[in-house]
């Protein structure tokens, strides 16, 4: 068997190395690719459940339902003829060091950033957003961010390392403009008086629907560069 054999198997269980069954690579500064693929496997900043360090591996399984459709509805074209993508594994760190890990996970996205690829991340608990926000600021500048939670993880209360205080962390350190960001989903407590985000909350989405959603967010965000992020519980 060869590495495009192994790259060509559309099983939906078999050879699911990679997401959607994007080659491996040790080397995603060197690899000729648009975008990549970094699992982070971290856990240690959420406040309930654990386990989320299992996601990458989640996520990579799960798409072998999908890498076997060369379009998806309604789109007409294939992904794999639009982008080159490449899967760079999983970051490597020392269980329990929790700044240590903060530091690895910038380096090794600033590294992949700065040799012109997309990153697309999976976690893990979302306090990874913050080290990954700062290896974009550090090449892209102050960012506009797009983020779909249950929650705006805009508290002030808790750890520097906490999966819920990131984004009170990340404009007080300039890393993302709250004047050209939104929050969307959101369908927890807030004070909208003092919230230093637009908010688009399940209600508002719900009642708007997808597309007046989408053009809010352009309409927020505008042309600056942005960053996306996602929290399952957002669904």
């Amino acid at each position: 068997m060869t590495d495009s054999d192994i790259q060509d198997d559309v099983s939906l269980y078999a050879n699911l190395f990679g997401f959607l069954g994007f080659p491996l690579s040790r080397d995603p500064v060197g690899a000729a690719a648009d975008v990549a693929v970094l699992g982070v496997p971290y856990d240690m900043g959420t406040t309930g459940r654990a386990g989320t360090r299992s996601g990458p591996a989640a996520i990579r399984q799960a798409s072998g339902n999908i890498r076997w459709e060369q379009a998806r509805w309604p789109w007409s074209y294939a992904l794999k003829q639009t982008i080159q993508g490449i899967d760079c594994g999983d970051l490597v760190f020392a269980p329990g060091d929790i700044p240590g890990f903060a530091q690895a996970l910038e380096k090794r996205a600033t590294e992949i950033l700065r040799s012109g690829k997309t990153l697309l991340s999976f976690g893990g608990d979302h306090f990874i957003t913050l080290p990954l926000l700062r290896a974009h600021h550090g090449v892209y500048g102050e960012l506009a961010l797009i983020h779909f939670d249950a929650h705006t993880d805009t508290y002030a209360q808790g750890s520097a390392f906490d999966h819920g205080t990131m984004f009170h962390q990340a404009p007080a350190a300039g890393l993302v403009d709250p004047g050209c960001s939104v929050q969307v989903g959101i369908r927890t407590e807030y004070d909208p008086g003092s919230h230093p985000f637009q908010v688009l909350d399940a209600d508002w989405v719900h009642n708007h629907g997808v597309a007046a959603t989408v053009a809010a967010i352009g309409e927020r965000v505008g042309e600056r560069k942005a960053y996306l992020t996602f929290d399952i519980d957002c669904l």
